[in-house]
């Protein structure tokens, strides 16, 4: 009997065990060693084994070195712009469409089409459009009898928030339409009822109900901001200058172009650590929302 009760004790945790070993194969495993490597003098063509313990040296040198604190710089604006707008773009979409419309579905379909193309691709066609000779934009601008302009070359910032904010708009407007079309629909009756405007039932009914997907939906696009490599690199390669350098291509060039590795992986971390503290941050919520549904719902109970 006693056996067969540890049996049953042990059996989840034997279930959980094949996928918790995979994660730490997966996951844990290359961010020890990114960790173990960061405090390593350590150049691509040595063995991590071969190489020299320097400590916190490598944080200390990112710490005062100017070119880090550009990117990190570059890194807060371009994600802090491409999700304001995207946001705002995302969820006004969602709030227009929120209605019968003949053919939703492919609407639907069009607008997700841009998160389906390969950042690399999205990254050409951008550059080719932004190109100051015969850029789409440009041909444009000439048709109507203004000048052209360098888009990569004057406003190189402008134009990968412009790419970045088309291809995932989408996503934010898909989120938000879901949590639309959830919102409890007797609520929104009621404010019908009571004489609410449109624009009242968006301030005072369908945003606040929605806040608890918007606000996990943002983080999630924030988090995704502050890694975004592929299209920048294809648009611009982070110049000119470092004007569209952000944490992630610095990272990459401070591998493969210096050969620092050491450096790399602490940039790594303090982008890790960055990202953590958002993740924390959306957990967090996450259970206050649920701990204040679960206090109004019982306090609904004991009125009823």
């Amino acid at each position: 009997m006693a056996q067969s009760q540890s049996l049953n004790r042990l059996t989840p945790y034997m279930f959980v065990a094949p996928a918790a070993l995979v994660m730490i194969l997966a996951l844990f495993y290359p961010i020890g060693f990114m960790i173990w490597g960061s405090f390593r003098d350590w150049d691509p063509s040595q063995n991590i084994s071969e190489t020299e313990f320097v400590g916190i040296a490598n944080y200390v040198r990112l710490w005062m070195d100017p070119a880090f604190w550009t990117s990190f710089g570059v890194t807060l604006l371009f994600a802090f712009v491409v999700v304001l707008a995207e946001m705002v773009i995302g969820v006004g979409l969602a709030l227009l469409l929120d209605r019968n419309i003949r053919g939703m579905s492919v609407l639907r379909t069009l607008f997700i089409l841009p998160m389906m193309i390969a950042p690399v691709v999205v990254g050409l066609v951008w550059r080719y459009m932004f190109h100051a000779t015969y850029g789409t934009f440009n041909r444009f601008l000439e048709a109507i009898g203004l000048p052209s302009v360098d888009w990569l070359g004057q406003n190189p910032l402008l134009s990968v928030i412009i790419a970045d904010v088309w291809q995932w708009t989408p996503f934010i407007f898909i989120l938000s339409l879901a949590a639309l079309q959830s919102l409890p629909r007797s609520a929104l009756e009621a404010a019908r009822i009571d004489g609410a405007t449109p624009w009242q039932q968006v301030i005072y009914i369908k945003l606040p109900l929605m806040a608890p997907v918007l606000f996990v939906t943002l983080l999630l696009r924030l988090i995704d901001a502050f890694k975004v490599l592929e299209v920048i690199l294809v648009m611009t390669g982070g110049g000119p200058g470092l004007s569209t350098e952000i944490l992630a291509l610095r990272i990459a060039r401070k591998a493969r172009e210096f050969r620092e590795l050491g450096e790399a992986a602490a940039m790594s971390n303090y982008l890790l650590l960055l990202l953590m503290v958002l993740t924390l941050g959306m957990f967090a919520f996450t259970r206050w929302q649920e701990a204040r549904a679960r206090r109004l719902k019982f306090a609904a109970e004991e009125d009823g």
